[in-house]
């Protein structure tokens, strides 16, 4: 199988680009074996290529990653195909002014996740194909100029066994049926990328709807088909185009379909093929799924909907400007979420989740400005990350609050009116949003879309003898961390005073300023002379982007219970969320982190708000806390867990999740009994529902522990022989607390190149989810020494997966031996520089833990 493929460079790619004008595609796939059964390996690829050329006599090169290449014929001739390299592409001397080009090969399939993935469901043996081509894998399938700025007319023809769905851009026109398999024949799509065009085929089970003259359709395996929910999924999507509709002043502009499938091994959430959405079947829920499990579900739905005009419509140039793609697709949903949907409070999920990615991104030492450097393929797809989504988003969102609601989506229409079917750059956005809003936005897009790093706002004040506000001021400081850029910059917020009512026993907002803040002290005379307040939020609303501090009365105030006494979500997760950045800081010890979620956990309405307090105190005590400490922060966060679960309301959301909590972090003898007797069904609390997925979750923190039999997790498996279940299998097997299981996990992570994508992640995720991670540590030096040849031979999905999820930031290795080692590694100049900024990034995380710790241990010898 063929692992690799070339990395196209900007300058090359602005070369192809001036020279030619492409016209249209005619693709032709053989998905048969020629007898109308599925292919195995291979299918066949035929590719017509009409383009113009602005030079006569000039050459140029069509990508294309085959198995084999059979014959190309340019304007009638004969192209020589010589020792065909995939990283050369197939080379077009002596182009006329137009130009025909037909490329005849033999395609393999994948199981990485990339091209055309082909699976084998294990329930009926089923075959499911789908196409997955961001950011550069559309010649896998088809020859093609495998650039975003290169758009054109796709037509598709289509072979495929009679019993098979056969999906893609364009609607089905025809269908010619013949014993080799029936061929369907789609419309063709208007301009479009090549990474946008897609192909979905088998025997998927659909169904239909219609909204607005537009039809809809949702596909998913058979052996799935029971569990799929159409009515919500047509619900929130019918909600988002009525809410794009009327927001974006242009209808949706590829015909009047849509289909939305889930595929199996999916490498994402989700990915935005024009009019052929493909998505994880794990938003397929198999048994019961909190209300926040739905919610990103529906948030998913719509930062898809959101890149049919952001993205496909208008397209970027080039990989550096990403984020008019995805940053505005990740702003959209949760603003359609909270005006169209049930999910109101989307806002509140975002200042927790997308943020705190975010957040997490712009201090690692590789961060970068929202509009980036993007030299090649390889560079970009390092940058599908937390600054191009999430603080993207954001940005966009104090760009609102800078400009107004009302005159920043005049400018959205405009941008779409001027540049549809198109492709654009930074400046074409600007001078959409200028029109409408009448600012100069230079120097706002210098200061937030072009320099990196995140300022922090806290505020400062003094108090006169009788307790009120003798002097008010907002501070800000400038990013330190070496690769952010130290600048001040213009933020719109409000400031948030909050008393205790004695009344309700609520902590209320009692005032609301808001406030233009550019300088490193902005004074707030509104302020002064008002009775000192119980809590201070300088970011209210969260309108703007930065970490927020709280000052000793806020913390105070939370400490003892305010948290649970504020009425809205959206300001409580504005607490829980600059409680955590202060503990990642160590600003917060994280025994205080911990005492002030088991005090406010309980009592926390928003179920995503409680899922994500739960997952950052787990994580709190495994990385950033004294290890001395850290068995005592288990033990609390486990007896806060199994406390809850018991008292929540009888098959609740929050029942569940506490249920999940308690598995991840039960550690004693005690608890690891009370996780057996809900594995054998002795002692279940009323309404827990003992289902396929937590049965699954159940095992495998009972193999965490050593409390489960290998013949157990088969019988599990027997129970459940699905995709799914094998994967929750492989998990299981790997988190066992046994040097076997470790060296079996890492051997299929690293070593097997055969083991598909979906199989690869649940052995990373069990290798490193143990609770004795002692037996990790001998796996720091073979890390460093494996990752260079994986990097090497392995797609760049699956190469990241191990880079990443096997770096060694576990607990026992949060060390000056680990930092010693990675130091080792990077110092060689030569390492691919993708390569350099994932194992940069964990020697951050190792150096931020370390940083935490101590002051986590501070705090332990100043209590005692």
């Amino acid at each position: 199988m063929i692992v690799s493929v070339p990395n196209l460079t900007r300058d090359d790619a602005r070369v192809r680009a001036e020279l030619l004008r492409v016209e249209s595609y005619d693709v032709v796939l053989d998905l048969t074996d020629g007898g109308g059964a599925p292919s195995d390996r291979t299918f066949r690829s035929t590719t017509v290529i009409t383009f113009a050329a602005t030079r006569q006599g000039a050459s140029t090169f069509v990508d294309i990653v085959a198995d084999a290449v059979g014959r190309v014929t340019l304007n009638g001739k004969d192209v020589p195909i010589g020792e065909y390299e995939p990283a050369d592409g197939i080379v077009l001397p002596d182009l006329e002014l137009d130009n025909t080009v037909v490329v005849e090969a033999d395609m393999l399939y994948t199981n990485t996740g990339e091209g055309l993935h082909r699976f084998v469901d294990p329930v009926d043996n089923e075959v499911y194909l789908y196409s997955q081509f961001e950011t550069a894998d559309a010649k896998r399938v088809y020859a093609c100029f495998d650039q975003p700025d290169l758009k054109a007319v796709f037509t598709l023809h289509v072979t495929a066994p009679e019993h098979w769905q056969v999906v893609s851009n364009g609607k089905e026109q025809s269908v010619d049926h013949a014993p080799a398999g029936k061929t369907v024949h789609f419309a063709p799509t208007p301009r479009v990328s090549p990474y946008v065009t897609a192909v979905v085929a088998g025997p998927y089970y659909v169904v239909r709807d219609h909204h607005d003259g537009i039809d809809l359709g949702l596909y998913c395996r058979k052996s799935l088909a029971e569990y799929l929910d159409p009515d919500e999924l047509f619900t929130v999507t019918k909600q988002g185009f009525d809410w794009c509709h009327a927001s974006f002043g242009m209808r949706y502009a590829f015909g009047d379909k849509y289909d939305q499938l889930f595929v199996p091994e999916f490498n994402a959430g989700a990915m935005e093929n024009a009019g052929c959405v493909t998505f994880t079947e794990d938003y397929v829920f198999r048994g019961k799924v909190t209300d926040a499990r739905r919610e990103r579900r529906g948030e998913t739905i719509l930062h898809e909907m959101a890149h049919m005009w952001f993205g496909d419509l208008v397209t970027m140039r080039w990989w550096n400007d990403l984020w008019l793609n995805e940053s505005f697709a990740n702003f959209a949903a949760p603003l359609a979420q909270a005006e169209a949907t049930r999910w109101t409070h989307a806002w509140t999920t975002f200042a927790n989740v997308e943020k705190a990615w975010a957040y997490r991104q712009d201090q690692q030492p590789t961060t970068h400005p929202i509009v980036t450097d993007a030299p090649d393929v390889q560079t970009a797809e390092v940058n599908f990350d937390g600054i191009t989504y999430a603080k993207g988003a954001s940005v966009l969102k104090q760009l609102v609050a800078y400009v107004g609601t009302k005159e920043f989506m005049a400018g959205l229409r405009q941008y779409f009116q001027d540049h549809a079917y198109a492709n654009t750059t930074l400046a074409d956005l600007l001078a959409a949003l200028e029109t409408t809003s009448g600012r100069d936005l230079r120097q706002w897009s210098s200061v937030w879309l072009e320099t990196a790093g995140i300022n922090t706002i806290r505020p400062e004040f003094s108090l006169d003898q009788g307790g009120t506000y003798a002097s008010f001021d907002i501070v800000q400081s400038a990013p330190t961390d070496a690769a952010a850029s130290n600048v001040l910059r213009p933020h719109r917020l409000a400031i948030g005073l909050y008393r205790d009512d004695a009344d309700t026993g609520q902590l209320v907002r009692t005032d609301r300023f808001e406030v233009d803040v550019a300088d490193r002290q902005t004074p707030v005379p509104e302020l002064v002379g008002m009775a000192q307040s119980d809590l201070v939020l300088a970011n209210d609303d969260d309108l703007t982007y930065c970490k927020l501090r709280l000052d000793e009365r806020s913390l105070h105030t939370l400490r003892t219970g305010g948290i649970a006494r504020l009425a809205e979500s959206l300001p409580r997760g504005l607490c829980w969320s600059a409680a955590w950045d202060m503990t990642r800081d160590g600003e917060l010890a994280t025994r205080d982190y911990v005492a002030l979620v088991v005090a406010g956990a309980r009592s926390e309405s928003d179920i995503g708000l409680l899922q994500t307090l739960n997952a950052q105190a787990l994580r709190a005590v495994q990385i950033y806390a004294d290890p001395d400490w850290a068995p005592q922060g288990y033990q609390l966060l486990a007896v806060n867990a199994v406390t809850a679960m018991w008292e929540s309301a009888p098959g609740s959301d929050h029942q569940l999740a506490w249920a999940h909590a308690f598995l991840a972090t039960a550690r004693s003898f005690e608890h690891t009994n009370e996780i057996r007797a809900l594995y054998t069904g002795d002692n279940v609390p009323p309404g827990l529902a003992l289902d396929t997925e937590l049965r699954w979750a159940i095992v495998q923190a009972l193999s965490a522990r050593g409390a489960i039999s290998d013949a157990e997790i088969e019988a599990e498996l027997e129970r459940d022989p699905s995709a799914t279940g094998k994967r929750h299998a492989v998990t299981a097997r790997a988190v066992a607390p046994t040097p076997d299981a470790k060296a079996e996990a890492w051997r299929l992570a690293v070593e097997d190149d055969s083991v598909p994508n979906a199989t690869q992640r649940a052995a990373i995720v069990g290798f490193a989810r143990t609770v004795r991670d002692e037996l990790l540590v001998p796996y720091v030096g073979r890390y460093f020494a494996d990752i260079p040849d994986v990097w090497a031979r392995r797609t760049s999905e699956l190469a990241q997966n191990v880079v990443v999820g096997l770096f060694p930031n576990w607990p026992s290795t949060v060390s000056t031996d680990t930092l010693r080692a990675v130091d080792e590694f990077l110092e060689p100049t030569n390492l691919p520089a993708a390569l350099r900024r994932l194992v940069s990034e964990g020697r951050a995380d190792v150096v931020r833990a370390l940083a935490a710790r101590a002051a986590d241990n501070a705090a332990g010898r100043a209590d005692s």
